[in-house]
């Protein structure tokens, strides 16, 4: 008797279990949510780069696509001036961008993680105070910043005027040496608070257990950090990187905000952003081609190297385990 009503419990509870776990709702209704936003993705992302991979093997007279001219558009980037000369520079801009961003960025983010979560008091709200900028449009961050750096009335040249050190002031943004690393400081001043706060969910997840026994065997803090925690934080590092490679391969805002859509000053702020962005709307009327090429070309690389990056930090997390 027992049996047979343990069986029909069971199968009573197996033919109301559609969902994806205990008490989840069928997967009619998951798909329903999910529907929309599956819709917008692919149509503002995935339906663009098909396009885009499809009309870089075209010839274009301003919108009205002429005939196929296979892999003529993707030769023409590197073989026609001035893209010959605006890619490579701009593609070494935008590898100055990651790096100095890797070292500004989520290193701050990570010892601001680290000094958070050993806080008893105001956590939420330095953890509010680090991550509002980045929740403000690039484009607004940039134009203020751009005010603040303002070489005749901007605070930050007053500022090293009124405490004496008034030989440091200088055009930030107009000084072809100074331009790109303000901006790069600036980019990670408005996004320490995104690393920030994967870093602090990742030191959250570290059992206290852990931290006990390595203080009981004598680890100081410094020693609990590199030996214990960080090891242990290797898939966000590996997940901050590669989003922040992302990003910072497809700059645009920040760049075009602060430095013009040239690049000013004398191109030292060019990026790959800006270079696409002048060949589609500036680039005369065969230029919807190249493009797209160079947008496919983007994409690539991008993602080449993100998967490159995810499977490096996966072998190293199972040499770790």
């Amino acid at each position: 008797m027992t049996a047979t009503t343990a069986n029909r419990a069971g199968k009573k509870k197996g033919k109301h279990a559609k969902g994806v776990g205990s008490g989840a709702p069928p997967w009619t209704v998951i798909a329903l949510f999910i529907l929309p936003a599956f819709l917008l993705y692919t149509l503002f992302m995935v339906w663009p780069l098909f396009q885009s991979l499809y009309f870089s093997f075209f010839e274009f007279k301003g919108l009205a696509r002429g005939g196929f001219v296979g892999l003529r558009n993707f030769h023409e980037l590197f073989t026609r001036y001035p893209l010959n000369e605006q890619l490579p520079r701009a593609f070494l801009h935008n590898v100055y961008f990651f790096i100095g961003t890797m070292l500004i960025q989520n290193t701050l983010g990570l010892l601001f993680a680290r000094l958070l979560y050993a806080s008893r008091f105001g956590k939420r709200f330095f953890q509010i105070v680090y991550t509002t900028p980045y929740l403000i449009s690039a484009l607004v961050v940039g134009y203020l910043w751009s005010l603040m750096l303002n070489p005749l009335f901007g605070p930050v040249n007053q500022v090293l005027k009124a405490i004496g050190m008034g030989a440091l002031a200088r055009p930030w943004l107009g000084d072809p040496a100074t331009a790109l690393p303000v901006i790069i400081l600036v980019n990670a001043w408005q996004w320490v608070g995104f690393p920030m706060l994967l870093f602090s969910a990742g030191l959250a997840g570290i059992g206290d257990d852990l931290r006990e026994a390595a203080r009981i065997d004598g680890a100081t803090s410094w020693k609990l950090f590199r030996y214990i925690e960080l090891p242990l934080l290797l898939p966000v590092i590996g997940i901050v990187t590669v989003l922040t490679f992302i990003g910072n391969f497809n700059a645009f805002g920040i760049v075009w905000a602060m430095g013009g859509v040239n690049g000013e000053p004398a191109g030292a702020t060019d990026v790959l952003g800006l270079v696409f962005y002048r060949t589609a709307f500036r680039g005369g009327v065969d230029a919807f081609g190249l493009a797209s090429a160079l947008a496919v070309l983007m994409f690539i690389f991008i993602f080449g190297v993100s998967m490159i990056m995810l499977g490096r930090f996966r072998r190293w997390e199972e040499d770790l385990t």
